[in-house]
């Protein structure tokens, strides 16, 4: 990965630029490839003063502005054109790097992300994919929260992507593709999961049907497809859960003086447990069907999340994700009949 130059938008998380700094020299220290620390120059020079730099490739490029947390996504990707995130996105257009990765504003760096980066041929949505610990390993789910409004196309691409994403990142061979419904049976959805399933019964890849939400954990899917408001509340309700049963334990452990016994007892399981839900051990969330490799993060993202997203960006580019996303998108065709049921969007 030592060719490889990840952008980092070093002003977008809630505690930046101190942790992105951290995480690009934890990544750097521990893959070798070279990191582009984009935003204000001054500050992100006096975090890196803390961490020894040397044998590291890490530089600053600055940038005057920052998207808030708050900011309407595209006026700031219009007007703040030299925002730590729009630079970002500059820099790999122009070959300066070749990934963008940003703990900011997930509406700003999508829609720079549309602005600055161009949508692969075809797709009318990017989406936003997060990937979910399971029984048997990962989930891949998508979109999150990227496009709350869609049409029986836009997931259709949203699957497309998600398989290739599988297949190509996650290790899958022929995964497993599920279209997330409130029942099994073919009668359950609403138009717009009946025309999606439709749709997808046409494609070569191994689409299983509806699933439910109980299956992303389970293991019975690998690549599960929804409109963004569904999956964000699907990834919100998850962090709370994970949050919430870790509280809860604590509490039970530390009320009981036996269960105190059974922890010390238990403690490699439970390390092991916490590693698996921990959204930090996954990086970011890759954003889908823009011509260049962007990772989205969690604006609360530690060290740790941070490092990871950086390397799988780096991974991304070196697998040629995207290159692999545009030959599959390039022999896709949207259909418009399917067994003489009018499905075109509209």
């Amino acid at each position: 990965m030592k060719s490889i130059v990840v952008a980092v938008d070093a002003m977008g998380g809630d505690n930046a630029p101190a942790v992105e700094v951290e995480g690009a020299v934890a990544a750097a220290r521990k893959w070798g490839m070279s990191i582009v620390l984009v935003g204000d120059s001054e500050r992100i020079t006096n975090e890196l003063v803390n961490h020894d730099t040397s044998a590291l490739q890490i530089r600053v490029h600055h940038a005057s502005e920052v998207v808030g947390m708050h900011d309407s996504a595209s006026d700031a990707v219009r007007r703040k054109k030299d925002s730590s995130i729009r630079v970002a996105y500059d820099l790999v257009k122009s070959g300066a790097a070749h990934a963008v990765v940003s703990a900011g504003n997930s509406g700003a760096t999508m829609a720079a992300g549309m602005f600055v980066a161009k949508r692969i041929k075809g797709i009318e949505r990017p989406a936003i994919a997060t990937i979910m610990p399971n029984l048997e390993g990962q989930t891949l789910i998508l979109d999150v929260g990227g496009n709350v409004d869609c049409k029986a196309i836009h997931l259709e691409h949203f699957a497309v992507m998600g398989e290739v994403y599988s297949r190509h990142l996650m290790g899958n061979k022929s995964p497993r593709v599920g279209l997330l419904s409130n029942g099994a049976e073919e009668k359950k959805g609403n138009d717009l999961t009946r025309e999606t399933h439709l749709r997808l019964q046409q494609h070569p890849f191994n689409y299983i049907g509806y699933v439910e939400g109980r299956d992303i954990y389970s293991g019975a899917v690998d690549v599960v497809v929804c409109d963004g408001f569904v999956g964000n509340v699907v990834l919100k309700v998850s962090e709370g859960l994970a949050d919430s049963i870790g509280q809860m334990l604590q509490h039970e452990l530390k009320s009981r003086f036996w269960a105190k016994i059974g922890y010390l007892l238990a403690r490699p399981a439970f390390r092991a447990f916490k590693k698996k839900v921990d959204y930090a051990e996954y990086g970011g969330a890759p954003l889908l069907g823009i011509q260049q490799t962007s990772i989205i993060c969690h604006g609360g993202s530690n060290v740790k999340a941070l490092t990871n997203a950086i390397g799988q960006a780096a991974n991304s580019v070196d697998k040629e994700m995207i290159s692999e996303l545009v030959e599959q998108l390039n022999s896709f065709e949207p259909l418009d009949n399917v067994d003489g049921l009018s499905v075109a969007s509209n």
